[in-house]
């Protein structure tokens, strides 16, 4: 299913909702500490995608420490001592508004791609751990995942290690079908964000279908050892009400078939000369009618997802290939020529999809005068 989605309307939701929790917050404190972020907002998935970044740069702190050449990281007493600190410094988060704001505009626009878009999220997280470590990144981040969890986290210890990328995103995508009826409704994700302001899915999404899906609520127990090694799961019972048990249904196995490239002869290439027309004479939401910079620096989040999971089979490395030839592109007539060439045949689109037309008015920006 293509999903056609307002890049303006989720930015400017997000920003507006962070900036009311900020005030509600701030208006009487200075600093928010890790307890308080868990318990910021009735959207839990929210305030564990602010966790979720701050362990990231945890982990970047010590990444930076351990890159020291001067000093022998791997010593039994250094590394006992270096895990103690880090822990005792999780255990001291302490962020000022200035800070926290970002962080939440950013957690809420990722909880709602995964509440309208599971296997679209779920496939980009696989992309971003380590070549060959899937598996670790995900059971390492699987705490953090508190809506639609259940479309990642059957992969967990049962897939292994001899798989690459893409066999674990064709299996989310593969067992997501499978598990599809028995998840939460998305309206019922996004009302969690109604008590601080609500969110208008129809102006959202321009053209959905809106499924029904899941979502495992936490509990959460206080800090010990690492402040985010005790972050744990367990779940609360689902918040409908006289609905009907489900049946857990096996999941699809990590081998899933890859479906046939759909084929397109040469009708189907782009024609610059009507792209340039089209794009030149019609006034198209979202492009605001002025050009923008490098695409691999302009793209929006949720635009990065939509063109990752509908353009390039999931696989968010080869978007940013392809973003980085275009920029390089002198003009637009090349870049199109270099997506005709490198991409539209190879990757079997159709021209006429929504997320195609947006793509390329976003390459028609990024040449206009």
């Amino acid at each position: 299913m293509t999903v056609q989605i307002n890049s303006n309307y989720l930015e400017k939701y997000a920003k507006d909702y962070a900036a009311k929790v900020s005030e509600r917050f701030f208006s009487s404190r200075q600093f928010m500490t890790g307890q308080d972020i868990v318990q910021l907002t009735n959207s839990t998935q929210v305030n564990f995608f602010v966790i979720k970044r701050l362990f990231e740069l945890w982990q970047d702190e010590l990444g930076k420490l351990k890159s020291n050449p001067f000093f022998d990281y791997r010593d039994v007493a250094v590394h006992e001592a270096l895990t103690q600190f880090m822990n005792v410094l999780s255990r001291r988060i302490k962020v000022e508004r200035s800070h926290l704001q970002p962080l939440l505009e950013s957690a809420v626009v990722q909880s709602i791609i995964l509440a309208t878009d599971p296997v679209g999220y779920y496939q980009s997280e696989v992309t971003k751990a380590p070549s060959g470590k899937v598996n670790d990144y995900l059971r390492e981040n699987r705490k953090y995942y508190k809506w639609h969890d259940k479309a990642v986290t059957f992969l967990i210890d049962k897939a292994g290690f001899g798989h690459d990328d893409s066999a674990y995103t064709r299996a989310i995508s593969a067992n997501y079908q499978v598990i599809k009826d028995s998840l939460e409704s998305v309206n019922l994700l996004l009302a969690t964000f109604g008590d601080i302001l609500p969110f208008n899915l129809d102006a959202y999404l321009e053209k959905s279908a809106k499924d029904e899906k899941l979502i495992e609520r936490i509990e959460v127990l206080e800090p010990r050892s690492s402040f985010f090694e005790k972050i744990e799961e367990n779940p609360i019972p689902s918040i409908k009400e006289h609905s009907e048990p489900v049946v857990e249904k096996d999941p699809v196995p990590l081998v899933v078939e890859t479906p046939p490239m759909k084929s397109i002869g040469t009708s189907g290439k782009l024609n610059v000369n009507e792209l340039k027309s089209k794009f030149a004479s019609e006034s198209y939401k979202g492009m605001k009618g002025k050009a923008i910079g490098e695409l691999s620096e302009s793209l929006a989040i949720n635009q990065r997802f939509m063109f990752t999971k509908e353009l390039f089979d999931g696989n968010a490395d080869l978007l940013r290939h392809a973003l980085k030839l275009i920029d390089g592109s002198p003009s637009f007539e090349e870049a199109i020529n270099l997506v005709n060439t490198r991409y539209v045949a190879e990757l079997g689109w159709d021209t006429d999809s929504e997320a195609l037309i947006e793509f390329l008015q976003l390459i028609y920006r990024r040449f206009a005068d």
